[in-house]
């Protein structure tokens, strides 16, 4: 698989791709909408945009935690965003980095609040990702909330509904 981008993004799921069902009043996915954000962005990235999941990380297993990590292995680019959600983010990113290490540089990313619903950080994180996988050595990393976190250091506060160091 050739590729002339310089950043693959691979998307997962999480809340960042959610959507309010109107019928049943529940987050549900029915498609990525970082294609969208990305329009909207209006950013000059040379990406090669994959589609992995669309799984809530509740939901997310070790196969999945695999696939992820070959899609990672395969990808010609040596940079790599990951959107994901935030409730098992950091498992994710702990296996990576335990698998990856420092091969490339690796940056997991989601959002509280999804993309379609008003207030959503899915933007914010995004565009920090994109920044940090472009400026940071090689490793593994999460960004979130305008910091950015390796892999093995963050732990989300589940009562503040943020990321930190741990």
């Amino acid at each position: 698989m050739k590729s002339s981008a310089n950043i693959a993004l691979l998307a997962c799921g999480g809340t960042i791709d959610k959507d309010y069902n109107v019928l049943n009043g529940e987050l549900e996915f029915t498609q990525t909408y970082l294609t969208e954000l990305l329009k909207q962005a209006r950013h000059q990235l040379d990406l090669r945009f994959e589609t992995l999941m669309l799984k809530d990380s509740l939901d997310m297993t070790q196969n999945d935690r695999q696939q992820v990590l070959e899609a990672c292995l395969n990808a010609p680019e040596q940079q790599i965003v990951i959107t994901h959600g935030t409730d098992t983010l950091t498992q994710t990113a702990e296996f990576l980095a335990d698998q990856i290490g420092a091969q490339k540089t690796i940056v997991l990313t989601g959002a509280m609040r999804p993309f379609r619903l008003a207030e959503s950080d899915a933007s914010f994180n995004l565009g920090a990702a994109l920044m940090a996988v472009q400026t940071t050595r090689p490793g593994v990393y999460i960004v979130m909330n305008g910091r950015l976190f390796e892999a093995h250091q963050v732990q989300k506060n589940r009562q503040l509904g943020v990321f930190e160091a741990r």
